[in-house]
């Protein structure tokens, strides 16, 4: 008979969120003092060295770093993909704090079509910005 895995514990939880901040911050503070475009420690795209093609990350250091400096125009133009990605983001998350409010308990943050929309849209991204007709979606 298979028991219920264990609870984690608030205490383990917050430890871990504030881990995982930590991280993401030190990171935005590299990317924020380092340009992408003229520092040579980041890493390259392996999967367009490989063929030539722009995967769908393709240029998201670069826009990152744009975003950071408050230059949206570059950011767009770098990877369109983060940029609105981190809006759809921020407004699901605000979405699912007040859904978690606690008259309302039982949202989840990504259900499973929200993720099969997630993946279609990145694919459909990955093609477009590969085609003559989509070039403005290339970094």
């Amino acid at each position: 008979m298979n028991s219920a895995p264990p609870k984690i514990h608030s205490a383990k939880t917050r430890y871990l969120v504030a881990m995982l901040v930590l991280a993401g911050a030190a990171g935005a503070a590299v990317v924020y003092c380092f340009n992408p475009s003229t520092c040579g420690f980041y890493p390259v795209c392996q999967f367009h060295r490989l063929t030539g093609l722009n995967c769908p990350g393709c240029g998201m250091t670069r826009a990152l770093h744009a975003l950071l400096h408050g230059n949206f125009s570059a950011a767009w133009r770098d990877n369109a993909l983060l940029l609105g990605g981190a809006g759809v983001l921020a407004v699901r998350g605000v979405w699912y704090g007040w859904q978690k409010v606690p008259a309302r308990a039982g949202a989840k943050f990504f259900p499973k079509i929200f993720l099969w929309l997630l993946l279609a849209i990145v694919l459909t991204f990955t093609v477009l910005r590969n085609l003559p007709a989509g070039a403005f979606l290339s970094p």
